[in-house]
């Protein structure tokens, strides 16, 4: 693709669909760290409009395979806490993170964007809990979701 100046009264889509490639894939990859998925995202540009890559995001983040998973999922952080969280329930949440880190050998992923400050613990808590009883395969998928849901906050909140 042929990367034109933009003008400075374009939309951050605008921004994106005209930008030189390797800007566009550090756009991508900062929202779901899968080099499969932002290529396939890359390849498809420009977008008419954001519903267009949001379609294609959740297009390509259903097609990761195993490997796109593990890297998308291996630069994925811990979901972050409201500041005034008591320590007993950052003791409760660590030993939650550790007992599914060591059951499923990556770290726990979840989108928070629909919730409250004040409900992120106990869903989060809930959710690892709830989400420990999934056999390996299952909550591969789960997790596969999760990145989806993450990906298309992340790219609706960029772009």
């Amino acid at each position: 693709m042929q990367t034109r100046a933009t003008p400075a009264t374009a939309t951050p889509l605008e921004r994106f669909n005209a930008a030189p490639a390797a800007e566009a894939a550090r756009t991508l990859l900062a929202c779901l760290h899968s080099h499969a998925w932002a290529h396939r995202l890359l390849a498809h540009r420009p977008y008419p409009d954001l519903p267009a890559l949001l379609a294609a995001a959740d297009e390509a983040a259903y097609d990761l395979s195993p490997d796109d998973l593990t890297e998308a999922l291996a630069a994925e952080t811990l979901p972050a806490l409201p500041e005034d969280t008591y320590a007993a329930a950052h003791t409760a949440l660590n030993a939650a993170h550790a007992a599914y880190e060591s059951r499923f050998g990556h770290v726990f992923v979840i989108c928070l964007d629909s919730l409250s400050p004040d409900e992120t613990l106990n869903h989060v808590l809930a959710a690892i809990r709830s989400r420990l009883n999934n056999d390996p395969d299952e909550e591969r998928l789960v997790a596969a979701e999760e990145l989806r849901q993450l990906a298309r906050t992340r790219l609706t909140s960029t772009l």
